[in-house]
């Protein structure tokens, strides 16, 4: 065949002629059926007609005519992928990496079939393999930390990290940059990805839509609603599945405007987005709960943690393996014994050292965190998992924690708290005159090796009504695969809350650190007199500038944890004794949690 009849076939493609393109194909191929140049043609043509399944044959022609080339077998399983067959284009993406294993593009293609068809653990081993081969490529180091974020490892921060970067990226590619951020709990870099692809394409209204719900969760909320108002000014371009987040979207800004009612007509009234849409019944679970119908919040909870459940159990099957503890480390015990074996060792002294403020999530941790961040000699950093970070560190070098914590010389601690620091400084402007705080409520299992690093470091543990917690807990929807796997249901988040509480009074007794025990309860009745008593715990003058966090959080734009939309306004007493309107759904978790109950003095 000559190049003049490749040439006019091309022609006809770029002049739009697609018709008269696969003619010429279709009859080139009839003298010459197994010309490579024409199937490969011919392939394209039916793709760009949207004949997609016919487009299927040339490709898997060229494959059984080439059965060693990868190139050939990454078509076919981008046609199978286009004509909607997942399985067949996994089959064909997996056969061009065995062609290939070093090649980081057909990796990155069978790692994101994988993660398509729910295989997010096999996807997420495939890209990071890939990323491990180009580490260079922005769309490769995307791809990884998606699979990352469904799997919930934390290693996506790392992969995403030189974001700032790779900018301007392919209009899809920056979408996705912007989502994984946002999933990430990264708000404010979220925006200001949005915002760049924005203003190069301001009709983006999925852009515009993320970006909606970017302001409100940085409080925002006039800017969202006209984002919204804006999105739907082109009513036509709407397609049913944007214009059901648009509403679910209305009904987060109708929540925060304390107009639950509205919240609750409009997420009934569209629906979830799919059959497995848990984040809109945890939606609708909490605009049924502020209008006090106990049965449609519990009835909308139970909906949410079932299919929630159904993809963690995909995502970290790790955390429904029989017999599997409910808080992995919570019964890791350092016995008495075992703690006085441990060589003394040099540490920083209490100003030195983070304040670590502790408790069981939905305990009242990020309202103190917040009034603490408020005083100028003090910096908060919001909810990061430092020590899991480190502990798995120590455990690829043969370090388990706590057990082997003796094992750790000067050195190892000197380099631990040198990595705790690096980390710390990569997400905050570090104040050097102000003492870090550190919130993560179950750092609480962690006191062997933070005792370990930092054990003249003050705690303040934060108590709340167990029963009041736990109902918060189950009516969260938690980013942390662990804690929403404990709150599948009210009698497993009892026995996780008494795990980690013993595990916390375990310890406390071997180490005997520096607590103070924060009550919500007090705090809320008399926050002056509260505060002023932990400023003189933690050697502070000037409680009052405690007081003034919500106008600081409320700065700040961004807070991490689901308790963003309560921090900004000034206390309350609204969530006490909130678990009574539900004492009926409390049977069977009632009797597991009452020892704490009595230890922490609450009543039932």
């Amino acid at each position: 065949m000559s190049d003049i009849e490749i040439k006019s076939i091309i022609s006809a493609v770029r002049l739009g002629e697609l018709n008269r393109a696969e003619r010429m194909c279709a009859r080139l191929l009839r003298s010459r059926p197994d010309d490579t140049d024409v199937l490969q043609l011919l392939g394209g043509v039916l793709q760009r007609r949207g004949k997609l399944v016919e487009a299927l044959n040339p490709y898997a022609r060229l494959v059984v005519l080439h059965p060693g080339d990868s190139l050939h077998w990454g078509n076919y399983a981008t046609a199978s992928r286009m004509a909607g067959d997942l399985e067949l284009a996994e089959r064909a993406a997996a056969t061009a990496v065995k062609l290939r294993p070093d090649d980081p593009q057909r990796l990155d293609q069978l790692g994101m079939l994988q993660l398509q068809r729910g295989k997010p653990l096999a996807a997420r081993d495939t890209l990071l393999r890939a990323f491990g081969k180009a580490p260079g490529s922005p769309p490769i180091r995307i791809d990884a930390a998606r699979a990352c974020v469904a799997c919930h490892d934390y290693r996506a921060d790392d992969l995403l990290r030189p974001w700032r970067n790779w900018l301007p990226l392919e209009d899809g590619l920056q979408f996705e940059l912007a989502e994984l951020h946002l999933q990430l709990g990264e708000a404010v870099v979220a925006q200001e990805v949005l915002e760049d692809l924005l203003q190069r394409a301001p009709t983006n209204l999925r852009a515009c839509l993320l970006l909606a719900s970017v302001y409100e969760r940085i409080n925002r909320l006039d800017d969202s609603e006209a984002l919204l108002n804006r999105i739907c000014s082109n009513i036509s371009a709407l397609s049913q599945e944007l214009s059901t987040d648009v509403d679910h979207q209305r009904a987060q800004l109708a929540f925060r405007r304390r107009r639950y009612d509205r919240a609750r007509e409009l997420l009934q009234q569209s629906g979830p987005r799919d059959g497995r849409d848990y984040r809109h019944w945890f939606s609708l679970a909490a605009a049924c709960d502020k209008l006090g119908d106990a049965s449609a919040t519990m009835h909308a909870l139970e909906s949410a943690h079932v299919w929630q459940i159904e993809e963690l159990k995909v995502a970290t099957p790790h955390c429904f393996e029989p017999n599997v503890d409910i808080l992995p480390r919570a019964n890791a015990r350092v016995s008495r014994d075992q703690f006085l074996e441990w060589p003394d060792l040099t540490a920083p002294e209490a100003s030195q050292s983070p304040v670590f403020v502790v408790g069981f999530p939905r305990s009242g941790t990020t309202l103190l965190e917040q009034m603490l961040d408020a005083h100028p000699r003090l910096q908060s950093m919001d909810e990061r998992p430092f020590f899991n970070i480190l502990a798995n560190q120590l455990d690829d070098i043969g370090v388990e924690v706590p057990q082997d914590l003796y094992k750790l010389s000067q050195r190892d601690c000197d380099e631990l708290r040198k990595g705790y620091l690096t980390m710390a400084c990569a997400k905050i402007p570090r104040r050097w005159d102000a003492q870090l705080v550190d919130k993560n409520p179950l750092n609480m299992l962690w006191l062997p090796m933070i005792y370990r690093m930092f054990p003249r470091a003050k705690f303040i543990l934060v108590l709340r009504h167990p029963c009041d917690v736990i109902l918060s807990c189950y009516m969260q929807n938690f980013r942390s695969a662990t804690l929403a796997a404990a709150s599948q249901s009210l009698e497993r988040l009892a026995r996780a809350y008494i795990a980690a509480m013993e595990s916390w009074l375990h310890h406390v007794r071997v180490f005997k650190p520096d607590v103070f025990v924060s009550r919500h309860e007090e705090l809320v009745v008399d926050a002056l007199g509260h505060v002023s008593r932990i400023a003189q715990f933690l050697g502070l003058d000037d409680a009052e500038s405690m007081l003034k966090f919500n106008a600081r959080a409320l700065k700040k734009g961004f807070i991490k944890t689901p308790s963003y939309t309560q921090v900004i306004e000034p206390i309350n007493a609204r969530g006490v004794g909130r678990w009574l309107r539900y004492r009926e759904y409390f049977n069977e978790a009632l009797p597991i949690v009452r020892p704490m109950i009595k230890r922490w003095s609450y009543d039932e």
